[in-house]
């Protein structure tokens, strides 16, 4: 008899939900809290981690790319200040037929919440914020 221990898995939320809070490293949502940056997509809230947070490449948006056909506006908060997208990820998400918003996470938040109110085809990449 062989024991597995403990099993890690992806961080992930099968829904969709508004951001109830954010800040000391991390998000409230659905009654729960996830420590990192968050990756909101219409297949749930997944835990996210891109390779460097002050540059974003196409790369960090694997899963993103694989729900384009159900997302029109990505909304990406960049950390405590705005800063810009890559000229290669803004072109990628443009040739995808996705329009991009970067802007502080808090205000990237607060849009979010108010859009996916309005049920739009909203998705959101929030870099975690001390």
């Amino acid at each position: 008899m062989t024991s597995k221990g403990i099993v890690i898995r992806e961080a992930h939320f099968p829904g969709r939900a508004p951001i109830e809070a954010y800040g000391n490293g991390g998000f409230r949502f659905a009654d729960m809290s996830h420590r990192g940056s968050l990756l909101c997509l219409p297949s749930g809230i997944h835990g996210w981690e891109p390779a460097d947070p002050l540059i974003l490449a196409e790369t960090d948006f694997e899963k993103l790319f694989a729900e384009a056909g159900k997302i029109e506006i990505l909304l990406v908060g960049t950390g405590k200040d705005l800063r810009p997208l890559p000229a290669a990820l803004r072109a990628a998400l443009k040739a995808a037929g996705i329009a991009s918003d970067p802007m502080s996470t808090g205000a990237a938040v607060r849009t979010y919440n108010v859009l996916l109110a309005e049920e739009r085809a909203v998705a959101a990449a929030l870099i975690a914020v001390d």
